[in-house]
């Protein structure tokens, strides 16, 4: 029989992350100069996201790779509109373009930013 986790003990993800002889994370002071820097890219990528249209724009390349004329139909918004987003959502990282023939199929660079923009839309929805 397993014995019942302790509510101390960390998980594998944890312990594969910490470098050999790192002292425990409570214990831990934080960089300042790291800290500062991840506030300043936690800051720009919420300014790319910081425009109703681009968020909706996220939702729609959470579901998967879409081309523009996709993204218009499901967002409503104009073609030169959309083109415009999905440029500064590029300049800041948030979304790749691949060249399928003559168009070009937008993802998601990374899986966290769908997350994130849901939780938002879920947060905002809460009755305050």
């Amino acid at each position: 029989m397993n014995p019942l986790p302790v509510a101390d003990a960390k998980s594998k993800a944890e312990i594969d992350h910490e470098p050999a002889g790192a002292v425990p994370h409570q214990n831990r002071r934080p960089n300042p100069a790291a800290t500062a820097t991840a506030y300043e890219a936690a800051g720009e990528l919420l300014r790319a996201l910081a425009a109703p249209v681009r968020i909706a724009i996220v939702i729609h390349l959470g579901e998967g790779p879409q081309c523009v004329h996709d993204l218009v139909e499901a967002t409503g918004a104009p073609q030169p509109l959309v083109s415009q987003h999905l440029r500064v959502l590029r300049g800041a990282g948030v979304v790749r373009g691949v060249r399928r023939g003559r168009e070009i199929a937008y993802s998601l660079t990374d899986e966290h930013i769908g997350h994130i923009v849901a939780d938002a839309i879920s947060h905002a929805r809460e009755p305050r």
